[in-house]
């Protein structure tokens, strides 16, 4: 589904990936974790396009992401993106939040594209909100729409971008159970995010990354129990322990 094949990037003369390499099968949820600054979001980010790279390839669902000519707009229906500062229209009503992009990308007629938005609303519980702004709502609320927006283009993947790390601890629950959910039913995804419990009820793998490198690309239950390398032992025990 997901290929990552010896990606590296860089900044200038700082070299953010260095050869990174991982992939996703259909209906796997794969983590990304690791310290600030590892290269986690510019991995995911670079999966959809949102990051240029500079050496190696990432192939989704068979495409080339860096190939000439591709069609952007398009991949990015198809692998839907979740970020931690939401990035919803302002100006637009929740349902036009949800609308806009069936309808410009996709080519959905309005009414198709209204049903498909109501019924994400009414999945994750903001059915009675479709008629307000997003500085209406709370964090966890703007989330939720965030995902539900990602979800109504019929996303073969889903990327998610530390999706809690902007929401008040109360909040972080009711987004994560969102998430939870299109794991259970299959949805294949890759989520970077440093909340471990959750990391460790939902994911299949995890790649853990440090310094622009994917360092241990394994299981989640070996990973939590037996991380191999060093640095991967010492993230764990300062992030378990709060």
């Amino acid at each position: 589904m997901i290929e990552i094949r010896d990606v590296s990037k860089w900044y200038g003369a700082s070299h953010i990936l260095k050869s990174c390499s991982t992939q996703v099968a259909r209906g796997e949820v794969v983590v990304v974790c690791g310290p600030s600054g590892s290269g986690k979001s510019t991995l995911i980010k670079c999966v959809n396009g949102l990051e240029d790279f500079q050496g190696g390839e990432i192939v989704v669902d068979g495409q080339s992401v860096a190939a000439q000519g591709r069609d952007l707009p398009r991949l990015r229906a198809r692998v839907g993106m979740v970020f931690q500062s939401f990035e919803l229209f302002p100006h637009l009503s929740i349902l036009a939040n949800l609308t806009l992009a069936q309808e410009k990308v996709l080519g959905r007629g309005h009414d198709e594209a209204v049903v498909k938005a109501r019924a994400l609303l009414d999945r994750v519980g903001l059915a009675a909100f479709e008629n307000k702004y997003p500085a209406q709502l709370s964090g966890g609320q703007q989330q939720r729409v965030a995902i539900s927006r990602a979800l109504a283009m019929d996303p073969i993947a889903m990327l998610f971008d530390e999706p809690t790390s902007a929401l008040d601890p109360e909040m972080i629950n009711e987004v994560l159970d969102v998430v939870t959910e299109l794991a259970q039913d299959g949805m294949t995804m890759m989520c970077v995010t440093h909340e471990m419990g959750f990391a460790r009820r939902v994911a299949h793998r995890v790649v853990f990354m440090d310094q622009g490198e994917i360092v241990e690309d394994r299981p989640a239950a070996e990973f939590f129990d037996a991380p191999d390398s060093p640095r991967a032992r010492l993230f764990l025990s300062k992030i378990l322990r709060h």
